[in-house]
């Protein structure tokens, strides 16, 4: 049926949605609004939680395309509901890219029907057209236009427009929807639009800013107060002050002001924070281009894709994203990578017609063309330009379609979080609501029973559903995250997403970037390797020799880099500054008044210094001219720059040699790529053995190539000519070997985390080889363990892709692959030390989206064992991520900011090492530049996570308890006094709770990891045993007062207590009318054995090690127990009429405080022993033994001396309580269970592994062996 369509936005994209169209029906409406008088209101709220609700009960489906109000449903694991009003607008045409003129007839009938090319778009623009005015105002200047009615809904700063063509809502970007060409761009775009066309457009791309608008409080305190937390205890301080429980109702009110102002706080410095982050680029004064060749100043927020934008030769920071077609800039991206290293970006190529190679007019992309492509918030430093011409750029993207959009958006609209923690706390609030409904109802019989007015029926039951679920249950989970938060930023560590610290003690695996993390940032050059005729000469350690001053090595390190000079500092990227400082050679620029005299020669130039020519004290002072004269004619001026790309893998100069009429291209770049650019004769036989001796030594190895251009080339046809041209028939020069220096503390913080079983994981843009060296050197991988190269290469000529396996190196003790087993042990077996070896996978990208596409199943095992990642594109980091956390790992990530955005982002934990603007998108910045910070994130993720569960577990037995002494003193029709209540809750429970938060992490990592959520064998064990403990005492205690020869009913004149008694009842209290029956024995009997309940479990609950320092070490929280326990000791033992009074509790006999106290003790040893020795000793290590990964092979971590003392007994225990074997919950030590059984794991060194067409069994792969 046509009504019911489901369309899907976003198709295959992160914010993938499904979509549904809904009309208001007015019977609806008025039928909702008169349930919400009915409910006072509460229907309205229930609908503001419930989106999906609020559009089905008052609208009726209909068509997307004549949709008045559209239902969102995010098509990921959470599965949100939005809701969005379609808008409409009218336009004097559909398409932003339609050339409008004035006063014309019609509309031109050859332009498209639809405003893209392709179906398929990118998401992301924050698009702020006024519906009225500027539209009607262009609809004149267009009056001879049929008006086009345009509608679009605006959702998360994006912009969906109905696009006819595909019968759905679609973005508009900018330019990238055309899919224009790079001739395209020059040819089309780059003269600039009218006016006109720039009013048009900027009505569907709207006003170019990345608008973060900070909320007035008033809207803040709103969002914030309609949280049904907070709802709830909006109505349980009015259920208490109609009872007359003022005190507590103020309390509890006093307390949500405070959580709710510090919220708003945060939030609103957050907002503060990124509206000022964006607010340095939003309205800046640019020069346009027009059509008709003008320069025109306009504001920034009125750019539009396609404007032809001047950059200023002293630099701006962009305002949008724009494409550079003519002239040179140097850029700081560091807002963008988080590399502060200034980049050289040059005009995009324009391929002549006819021209053939990788380039040759290709569809223009900022992700294949980011070397061209100017980003928004980026700082341009300076710009080149030569005989006048102006540095131009076309304007792609606006707005939120930018890079730095796409980032804050981001921000703005994160993610939840998923963490068992908050789903499992969801589903045992629950369950104390169903206790509180069993009260509830039992209140209500029993008031019934005994005639009780409908009013303190009304109110008492209501009153045991707030008992049950305390309502200040979020301000005390908070707590401990806010403590933990301040523990981090001592050490160094900020936070921007608090919830996630929690989640941080979970982690059991760490990836970590290569470069900048593991190792130092800088390289040093370690040596050279020249190659002539065809072989390698010995390594020398630098070429700074007078003899390799003219050599085509020295001149290639001299011209094949991106430096440039920035207030007379020589600046670029770390590699080529070594390598240029290593030949000691002077770079010179022209000024710009030079460069606009030369027209279009060199503009830079260098030249090898003096002395590099050696003073011989034998010759004349003529032949000293003349070596002057050699020396000072000796220039190289670089004529055009191919600058690195790191898809190609390497970049490309052309230089020419003062004097000289040909010119001279120089390669560098990845050393199997430069060889396979070169004449094959020029390549020494041995390089690949000598490339292999490097890179095994974690040395980079860079490869320098040379090559004669041809006469006929000339500097203008340099300009324009395709690289491909140029990077062919090179001759091998040689190769640079770099050193790159582990960082002191790599070595002992990757021992400390696999001691702790949490594996760890290399994921580098660099050289494998070079990698899995690194990854031996700092002891990710151990010596002796085997590592298994995978190289999965695409269908190619009608073949299935297929996987090759080899070993990077072969282990000392033995090559034989067949001893190579997963060991894999079920729960119930102990870890044994383990004889076989161990192996690691190592694969780079390439392989790595080949594996992913093609063997989706063979994936998951390799990512089971997969140590190294090499040569990975920031995409492939973050999908890497996704695939470890697919296998149910929760996954870390450690990188310096560097291309590590999208990773850090989407891991469990992601945590930066640069300080810069690229990683406000990570959770967790360092301003410890090295890994040492994970351990410490991890052990205060341990310790928060745990006072997680200790306060949610106290809060809950705090509801239960206090829920049994209300239950049991109703079945007598009394209950506990207002300020029984207050002193409880305040004096004891929240000054418990916000103390017992404060227990530090443990000083080390332990292999054992907290429970992940509340539904758990341990935590429910302690929880119901504790639970059951309590209501047993109580029980004895309300029943035992009673049984008590001197027990009667208690009356303002009745006396029971020793004639040596502190105090006569009798003499007080005469007066006063008890209309509440709160003041009786069973009253005060519960009073003190529930006080010190609350107390005991507390302490029973507040545990130390593994995770936290021991209790004894919080003395704010030891202060506050043993301040109370004294408090209640003396006020039961030594009664003081003004706080009897105050606290409503009576006299009793000195013989039954003995027994009281006799109770208190025995509860309290009960519970120490079923929580410490049962739970604890016991159980824990036994039956709720849990996912240790190196059970299953995944981890060996070498057993204790404790674990061997113990060991006879843990098997014969673990026999008794665990007899058969036990299935793994996470989907990694499940598939570990699976590959120890199979034999054709691993791959063995002589198979190939080929994709099947039709996967047969479920298995997408066979295993074949090369014979």
């Amino acid at each position: 049926m046509e009504k019911e369509d489901l369309k899907v936005l976003n198709k295959g994209e992160e914010e993938e949605m499904e979509l549904q169209g809904y009309r208001l029906c007015r019977w609806r409406v008025a039928l909702v609004g008169l349930g919400v008088l009915c409910t006072g209101g509460f229907l309205l709220l229930l609908l503001y939680w419930m989106p999906e609700w609020c559009v089905k009960s008052t609208c009726t489906r209909t068509t997307a395309r004549d949709a008045e109000v559209v239902l969102l449903r995010s098509t990921d694991e959470f599965r949100r509901w939005f809701l969005a009003r379609v808008r409409v607008m009218l336009a004097p045409g559909s398409n932003p890219f339609h050339s409008l003129e004035t006063r014309t007839t019609s509309p031109s009938p050859s332009s498209p029907s639809r405003p893209f090319s392709s179906p398929h778009l990118a998401n992301g623009h924050n698009l702020n057209p006024s519906d009225g005015g500027p539209a009607q105002e262009l609809s004149r200047k267009f009056a001879d236009y049929q008006p086009t009615q345009i509608r679009y809904f605006t959702f998360h700063s994006t912009k969906y427009y109905w696009i006819d063509g595909v019968q759905n809502f679609e973005v508009l970007n900018g330019l990238g929807d055309l899919q224009v060409s790079c001739s395209t761009l020059h040819s089309e775009h780059s003269s600039g639009l009218t006016r006109n066309q720039q009013e048009y457009r900027r009505l569907f791309f709207g006003v170019n800013e990345i608008a973060v608008k900070v909320p007035s409080v008033f809207k803040l305190l709103i969002k914030e107060v309609l949280n049904p937390f907070y709802i709830f205890q909006l109505f349980s301080v009015i259920l208490w002050s109609a009872d007359e429980y003022y005190y507590y109702a103020v309390a509890i009110l006093f307390m949500s002001v405070i959580s709710i102002a510090t919220s708003l706080y945060t939030i609103k410095k957050q907002y503060i924070m990124l509206h000022d982050m964006v607010a340095t680029h939003s309205t800046v004064r640019v020069s346009v281009c027009r059509a008709n060749n003008e320069i025109e100043e306009i504001l920034s927020t009125d750019l539009v894709p396609g404007d032809v934008m001047v950059i200023p030769s002293n630099g701006t920071i962009m305002p949008c994203d724009a494409v550079l077609v003519s002239g040179t800039c140097i850029v700081n991206e560091s807002m963008l990578t988080g590399e502060s290293v200034p980049v050289t970006k040059t005009n995009l190529p324009n391929p002549l017609p006819g021209e053939t190679g990788e380039e040759t007019d290709c569809v223009y992309s900022t992700e294949e063309h980011k070397r061209h492509t100017l980003f928004c918030g980026t700082n341009v430093i300076q710009t080149r330009f030569y005989t006048g011409d102006l540095v131009k750029a076309v304007v792609v993207t606006t707005g939120f379609s930018t890079a730095k959009g796409q980032l804050v958006r981001s921000i703005l609209y994160p993610k939840p979080t998923d963490f068992k923690l908050y789903r499992d706390a969801y589903l045992f609030l629950l369950c104390l609501v169903a206790v509180a409904g069993i009260g509830f109802v039992y209140s209500i019989v029993l008031s019934v029973l005994n005639k009780v007015s409908a009013k303190t029926i009304i109110i008492e039951s209501l009153d045991i559903i707030t008992i049950t679920v305390p309502p200040a249950l979020p301000a005390a989970m908070t707590a401990g995250i806010v403590y933990a938060q301040r523990r981090l930023k001592r050490l160094g560590i900020f936070c921007i997403s608090p919830q996630r610290i929690n989640i941080c003690g979970q982690l059991n695996l760490v990836c970590f970037d290569k470069t900048g993390t593991l190792t130092e940032d800088g390289l040093d050059l370690w040596g050279v390797q020249r190659v002539e005729n065809g072989s390698f000469h010995p390594s020398e350690e630098n070429a700074y020799k007078e003899n390799l001053v003219k050599s085509q090595f020295v001149a290639c390190m001299a011209t094949c880099h991106s430096l440039t000079k920035i207030e007379g500092q020589l600046s670029g990227d770390p590699l080529d500054l070594k390598m240029f400082e290593a030949i000691g050679w002077i770079l010179e620029e022209a000024t710009e008044e030079e460069t606009s005299l030369h027209n279009r020669i060199m503009p830079t130039v260098v030249r090898p210094p003096k002395q590099l020519l050696p003073p011989e004290p034998a010759v004349s002072p003529e032949q000293d001219m003349e070596l002057y004269e050699l020396s000072s004619a000796y220039e190289i001026g670089i004529v055009r720059q191919f600058p690195f790309s790191s898809a190609l893998q390497r970049m490309c100069v052309v230089a020419r040699l003062l004097g000289e009429k040909r010119m001279d291209a120089y390669t560098k770049g990845a050393p199997e790529v430069v060889a396979s650019l070169c004449k094959k004769d020029t390549v020494p036989e041995n390089f690949a053995g000598i490339l292999e001796g490097y890179t095994k030594q974690g040395f980079r190895v860079i490869a320098l190539a040379h090559r004669r251009l041809e006469s006929k080339l000339t500097w203008h046809k340099v300009q324009n000519i395709n690289r491909d041209h140029i990077e062919a028939n090179m001759e091998f020069l040689g190769l640079i070997i770099m050193q790159n220096k582990l960082k002191a503390e790599t070595p002992a913080v990757l021992q400390d985390l696999h001691r702790a079983s949490i594996r760890t994981v290399m994921v580098t843009g660099d050289n494998m080889l070079t990698a899995i060296s690194v990854a031996r050197d700092c002891g990710m991988i151990a010596p002796r363990d085997t590592v298994i190269i995978a190289d999965a290469l695409p269908p190619h000529d009608g073949q299935a892709a297929k996987i090759t396996w080899r070993y990077a190196d072969k282990p000392s003790k033995t090559s034989r692959l067949e001893n190579v087993n997963i060991s894999v042990d079920d729960v119930c077996h102990v870890d044994e030390p383990k004889t076989q070896e161990l192996y690691h996978f190592a694969m780079n990208g390439k392989s790595f989206a080949v594996i992913s596409e093609h063997f989706p199943d063979m994936l998951q095992k390799l990512v089971l064992h997969g140590t190294v990642f090499a040569r990975m594109a920031p995409d492939q980091k973050t999908q890497l991520i996704e695939a470890l956390q697919g296998v149910d790992y929760f996954v870390g990530m450690c990188g310096d900011g560097a291309n590590d955005c999208g990773a850090l982002k989407r891991a469990h934990g992601g945590i930066s090492l640069s300080e810069l603007e690229a990683s406000v998108a990570s959770p967790f910045t360092s301003r410890t530049p090295n890994i040492s910070c994970v351990p410490s994130l991890i052990k205060e993720g341990r310790a928060a996570l745990i006072t997680s569960f200790c306060v949610f577990k106290f809060m809950a037995l705090y509801s239960i308890i206090q829920y049994i002494s209300v239950t049991l003193l109703y079945s007598i029709l009394s209950n506990l006094g207002d300020f029984q209540f207050l002193f409880i809750d305040i004096a004891i429970i929240l000054l418990i709770v916000f103390t017992m938060s404060l227990n530090p992490a443990w000083k080390e990592l332990v292999s054992r990891r907290p429970p992940s959520g509340l539904i758990s064998g341990p935590l429910l064990f302690s929880v119901l045993t504790q639970i059951l403990i309590c209501l047993g005492f109580q029980t004895i205690t309300f029943l035992w007062v009673r049984q008590q020869s001197w027990y009667t009913v208690w009356t303002p004149l009745t006396n029971v207590c020793n004639l040596s008694s502190h105090m006569n009842v009798s003499e007080h209290n005469d007066t006063e009318v008890d209309d509440h029956n709160i003041q009786n024995y069973e009253n005060t009997s519960l009073f003190y054995v529930s006080s010190f309940q609350y107390l005991v479990v507390a302490i029973v609950f507040s545990k130390g090690k593994p995770f936290r320092q021991p209790s004894y070490k919080n003395w704010p929280f030891m202060l506050s127990a043993l301040s109370l326990y004294v408090f209640l000791l003396f006020i039961m033992f030594y009664p003081v009429k003004g706080i009897d009074d105050f606290l409503e509790i009576v006299c009793v006999p000195f013989e039954w405080k003995i027994k009281l106290f006799i109770i208190i003790l025995v509860n309290a040893s009960v519970s120490v022993l079923a929580e410490t020795f049962i739970l604890d000793i016991i159980l824990w290590k036994l039956v709720f033994s849990r996912d240790k990964q190196s059970s299953f092979g995944i981890t060996p971590v070498a057993p204790t001396p404790q674990g061997c003392i113990d060991l006879r007994a843990y098997k014969c225990l673990s026999w008794l309580c665990c007899p058969s074997k036990i299935t793994p919950k996470a989907r990694y030590m499940h598939l570990a269970q699976e590959l120890r059984v199979d034999p054709d794991w691993p791959p063995k060194p002589t198979t190939t592994t080929e994709a099947k067409s039709c996967p047969e069994n479920g298995s997408t792969y066979q295993i074949m062996i090369n014979s």
